[in-house]
């Protein structure tokens, strides 16, 4: 029986600051990326400036449209569906707005030091050691006020979208941790604790659970709760939903070294990646299912409800995208896709229709709602929804379409056995029209957003802001009887603690199986003894390849392809990485690798890479890299070199006391005799001091100790 019914009050300002957030940082991080997918066929729009390279505005553009519009989609979501499942107000009003504050602040930080040049070189995780405490802070914030709403909750059983958002929370926590774990240099510099292969395995394990469970888990959870309330009918099964959760969260944790095949690894990591992420399709598209067939028999209403039709596409996407995703994970299909544009137009099926579209949908049914109106124009919304949807079209066919291109004319041979294409800025040249074609439907997707902030604006100045919702509800029983046939699940939906426990003990077994032989046993990273630590100035160098964000667009690993070989050199062995902290194999080619930068099949004079970095084209007409002219003007940061190598050493690799002292002196040594070959080959101003000298350094160094072992 229930008791008296308990007055109450929801509490909407927090889930509107999110919104107004989600909204905000959704523009900036879109214009953002139609930015960058500009810059990489028109290197003009780089400005040659320091802090507008595409080596900088592509972190800022993921980081912002991951972290700034879906992360403050998903508190949105959370903070408005958790307090109506519960039947409760948030544990803590105060705890909200420390989340919201805290969030937009790590944001803007995020924003400043990236275009600053301040960045781990870890993709989805380039954000330096200050900030990643913030965000571990902040994020226990919005834990402790969720799992302090759950533990008052006046609804005994805890509903499916909260099964998810406590796994997000939970995972999150763990992923953000583990991968972040790195030796301080000095407070806006570090280095990775992991070095080359185990430094990968923990990124990837990390990388490919981000998308899972901050931009996948979160957003099913929100598709549990706002798709069955626009329809207004009950999720299509409950069974499935269970089989789902469960296996999803079992299962995704194993499949990020889908992300390593063909890599340095150990041969049986990147066998469980591919099995696991094969057999994610099944949970994945159960997920799908149950959602689409919630809207059974509402599909005469989706003609006229654009929030159903941002909905079905979203779920459909979310389909496409988990069953792209297993088949990127075949080793036969992974051969012709990684480091082509056909990643980069898998990942954006899942961000700009699961992710963005679900987000329009869900704000376009939440704000009306918020403001006690109606949505200003559903006309206005359906054209966001066709523009969007014929954006997102043209924006990833081209970018599959170059993908089968690059892969075909990197790997084709003559009939007399050469490389048909030997020179990689064919391959770029070729596929100019197809970003010209991406950056339009990503114009034409920008466009629909615009159309949905003034749709937004409308709807909010026509309505009356209800900030705190009066509700009422029975208060939870302190009894409970159990009825009959309630199965397991209905149980443990009682006990929070515990689901949040098992949860827990779920997620951390396959990063255990994976991880823990990859880091104790030896023979995973075996050693290759004519590797040894880069000098200080190579140090110094390296430092300067990962702020520029050179990584974006260069790989550091040969695959053992014949073509790779051929065009390369020798396949990368996991022993070259043991001094990398991080690692720098990449997952983009949009120039060539530079593994082997150094060795003699590739390597240039100092004074080719010297005019290289000053005007590309000048060496190498038709590239689409932007200039670097500061590199020739600044100054290499001599007095930070000891520190340096002094964290390094406590890394371990293997830097004497004495080397240490002497870092400076060896330095300076190393760079005036780079600066003197620059001017014997005629270039008159090559300064010793200044940062393009440490970056000719680093990159002449590249495969020179493997090429020695190898003549050895």
């Amino acid at each position: 029986m229930s008791g008296p019914l308990e007055r109450f009050h929801y509490d909407n300002r927090i889930v509107k600051l999110f919104a107004y957030a989600t909204i905000l940082w959704g523009v900036v991080g879109m214009l953002v990326g139609l930015l960058v997918a500009f810059q990489i066929y028109l290197p003009a729009l780089n400005f040659s400036l320091e802090f507008t390279t595409f080596g900088r505005t592509r972190p800022l553009h993921t980081n912002a449209v991951i972290f700034a519009f879906v992360g403050n989609g998903i508190f949105t979501g959370v903070y408005y569906s958790l307090q109506r499942l519960l039947k409760t107000r948030m544990w803590s009003d105060k705890l909200s707005l420390i989340n919201f504050w805290g969030w937009q602040l790590i944001i803007v930080a995020a924003a400043i030091t990236l275009l600053a040049g301040f960045t781990t070189g870890k993709e989805y995780a380039e954000l330096e050691w200050p900030i990643d405490i913030a965000i571990a802070g902040i994020w226990v914030v919005f834990g402790w006020n969720m799992f302090a709403t759950i533990l008052r909750r006046r609804e005994r059983h805890i509903y499916v979208a909260i099964w998810f958002y406590i796994a997000t929370f939970v995972t999150v926590a763990v992923l953000h941790i583990v991968n972040s774990f790195e030796w301080p240099v000095s407070f806006l510099k570090s280095y990775s604790l992991y070095a080359g292969v185990q430094d990968a395995i923990v990124q990837w394990w990390y990388g490919h659970n981000a998308v899972a469970f901050f931009l996948t888990t979160p957003y099913l959870g929100l598709m549990y709760y706002f798709v069955p309330k626009a329809v207004n009918r009950p999720v299509y099964s409950y069974k499935l939903s269970i089989i789902h959760f469960w296996a999803l969260i079992f299962l995704y944790i194993w499949a990020g070294p889908h992300h390593l095949l063909y890599s340095s690894t150990p041969g049986w990591i990147q066998t469980l990646g591919t099995v696991f992420s094969v057999m994610l399709i099944a949970p994945s598209w159960g997920g799908m299912i149950n959602g689409l067939l919630t809207l059974r028999g509402a599909w005469d209403r989706v003609r006229d409800s654009a929030v159903l039709k941002f909905f079905v596409v979203a779920i459909t996407a979310y389909g496409m995208s988990t069953f792209e995703g297993p088949m990127l994970s075949l080793k036969s299909v992974n051969a012709i896709s990684h480091f082509t544009d056909w990643t980069i137009a898998h990942v954006h099926i899942g961000a700009l229709g699961w992710n963005g579209f679900l987000t329009f949908g869900m704000i376009y049914w939440l704000i009306p709602r918020l403001f006690n109106t109606k949505l200003y124009s559903m006309k206005l919304a359906n054209a966001h929804f066709w523009i969007g949807t014929t954006g997102m079209l043209f924006y990833a066919i081209p970018l599959y379409w170059a993908g089968f291109t690059q892969y075909l004319m990197w790997q084709e041979f003559t009939a007399e056995g050469f490389l048909a294409y030997p020179n990689f800025l064919e391959t770029v040249t070729q596929i100019k029209p197809m970003y010209i074609m991406r950056s339009i439907g990503g114009s034409m997707y920008f466009i629909g957003v615009i159309l949905f902030v003034i749709n937004v604006v409308k709807t909010v100045r026509a309505g009356s802001f209800i900030a705190n919702e009066e509700a009422e509800a029975p208060a939870l029983q302190s009894t409970y009887v159990a009825g009959h046939g309630e199965g397991w699940h209905r149980p443990l939906e009682r006990k929070p603690v515990q689901f949040l426990l098992l949860t827990l003990i779920v997620i951390l077994i396959g990063g255990a199986v994976e991880m823990v032989p990859a880091f104790l046993v030896k023979s995973n990273v075996p050693t290759i003894e004519a590797v040894k630590p880069y000098t200080p100035l190579e140090l110094q160098g390296r430092d300067i390849y990962l702020k520029e964000g050179c990584y974006n667009c260069h790989s550091q690993m040969v695959r053992p392809f014949r073509h790779e070989i051929e065009r390369y050199g020798d396949y990368s062995k996991s022993g070259e990485y043991v001094y990398d902290h991080p690692f720098q194999w990449g997952s983009k080619r949009t120039g060539p690798d530079l593994a082997r930068e150094g060795t003699a099949k590739l390597k240039k004079s100092h004074s080719w890479h010297f005019y290289h970095m000053l005007d590309p084209r000048s060496m190498s007409p038709g590239s689409i890299m932007p200039r670097y002219p500061w590199l020739f003007a600044k100054d290499i940061d001599v007095s930070s070199t000891p520190q340096k190598m002094a964290v390094m050493a406590k890394l371990g690799v293997p830097y004497t006391d004495e080397e240490i002292k002497a870092g400076t002196d060896a330095l300076k040594a190393q760079a005036e005799a780079i600066s003197a070959e620059l001017k014997a080959q005629g270039v008159k101003d090559a300064d010793a001091g200044k940062e393009i000298i440490a970056l000719i350094a680093y990159l002449q160094r590249l495969g020179t100790d493997t090429e020695k072992a190898g003549k050895e």
